[in-house]
Parts: C-alpha cells; structure tokens; sequence
C-alpha cells in the first residue's frame, strides 16, 4: 500500500504538536519515524491512522483520501499498535488476538475457522502461543507488548503502525520482532527509540519539534552532525565486520 500525507498537523490547545508533515511511504517499505521525546511521532501515526479530531492535512492510501473511507473500510487497511493500549482484564491472550479479526466480521460473516486459522497464525508468529490461554490480567509488558503486536497481525493490514513496538522487550524478542517486521509484505511506520535499530529500516523520518527535520536513507539523515542538534548526542559511526552494517556508539555532549 502507498501512503501519502500532505501538510499534516494537529494543535492542542495553543500548543502545535504536529505541524506541515508531508512524506510518502512506497508499498512494502518500512519507514522508521525517529526523534526526541515529544517531538510528534506518536502523533503523526495516529494521524496517519485517521484517529485526532481537527486534524488539518490529508492523508491518501493508494490515493484514496482517508477521509473517503469508513471506520471498517480503514480498519481492514491499518492496523495501529500504540505504546499504552488497554485490553479488558477477563479475556485470555487468544480473545485479545482475536479481536484484530473484527473488522471483517459481520453478521452474515461470524468468526469461523478462517478467522482461527489466522489468529493462530498471528500468535506462532509473535511467539505467544504457548500461553495463549492465560488471562490478561497475569502477562507481564513484555507479553502484553507481543498479545497487541499479534492482534494488529490477525488484522491482516496492509498498512502496519508500530508505536515504540519494542518497549518492554528484552534484547530476543526486540530483534525477534524487528526481523518479523522487515519481512512482512505489508507497509510499515514504525516510531523508534533505539537509533541503532531504526539504521535496519528502509528509510528514516526524522521528527524534530512536531515538524519533519529529515527523510532519507538512515545513513545520509542520521549523521553526525544531526545527532548532535536534534538529540544532543555525539555519535561515533562503526561498522560492523559481520555484514558491514553501521551502528553508532553514543556519548553526552557537554551541556
């Protein structure tokens, strides 16, 4: 799915959080949205999935305008997985997961053995399944974390947005859920933290005071010099002798 965002922008208050972000996401691309925190990336996936009232802007998938489509229209398009999600304390891990089937059941089309199939799928996918019967109430973030990632998979998207997707993972299931996510034949936005990870997305977008600073190849927007004004850091550049990727070794600048 081709994503295309013009002039994108929401206030709260008087405050503007998001302002004038264009971009455009090529189908199967991962674009990974960095910058410091408060910056707007949050706030850009969610208007990006259609959800901020008064927002200003439009946003087209394969070029038709979001605000075209019904709520079930864009919920079987995008699937949105956001840093704090609530999930009602008595359902069991698979009743979460199976909630992502919602948008394409009806009355004429009940949860069947399709719907199963896929949900199954979702949760060996994310590696939850061997505690798929455990209430909600007893999963530590970690597995919250994944049950969510799951539920947006059984959702079958083809636009996937990730918000901090790897917060409450330990190291494996990071790296388990980046390499997942760089071999869905979806879309994917994905606001991260961890600027070593986002050097594996396609391309970067860098958000800086609610506006986009950059966008590029993580190579040519996450230099030096623009670490060190957006997010205060220096950064040494080292290449890994493994697959000669680049990783950065992150020091305090001076205040």
């Amino acid at each position: 799915m081709r994503v295309s965002a013009d002039a994108l922008g929401w206030t709260a208050g008087p405050r503007a959080i998001v302002q004038g972000v264009t971009l455009e996401v090529a189908p199967g691309e991962t674009l990974g949205v960095v910058g410091p925190n408060g910056s707007g990336k949050s706030t850009l996936l969610r208007l990006v999935a259609g959800l901020l009232p008064r927002a200003t802007g439009e946003v087209r998938l394969d070029g038709v305008p979001l605000a075209a489509l019904s709520r079930r229209e864009i919920a079987r398009r995008i699937a949105l997985v956001e840093q704090q999600a609530d999930t009602a304390e008595a359902l069991s891990v698979r009743d979460a997961v199976e909630l992502g089937r919602t948008p394409w059941l009806s009355a004429l089309a009940p949860f069947g053995a399709a719907d199963a199939a896929i949900v199954e799928e979702a949760m060996a996918a994310i590696g939850i399944s061997a505690f798929a019967g455990r209430p909600w109430a007893t999963l530590s973030g970690g597995e919250r974390q994944r049950t969510h990632i799951a539920r947006a998979l059984a959702q079958r998207p083809r636009l996937l947005l990730l918000d901090e997707p790897t917060n409450h993972l330990d190291i494996h299931h990071q790296l388990s859920l980046l390499r997942l996510v760089s071999r869905l034949p979806v879309t994917v936005i994905v606001a991260l933290h961890d600027l070593n990870q986002a050097m594996g997305c396609d391309r970067l977008a860098v958000m800086e005071g609610g506006r986009l600073a950059a966008c590029g190849p993580p190579a040519e927007v996450l230099t030096p010099a623009r670490l060190a004004a957006i997010f205060r850091v220096g950064a040494t550049p080292l290449r890994d002798p493994a697959d000669d990727a680049t990783q950065f070794r992150f020091h305090c600048l001076q205040e």
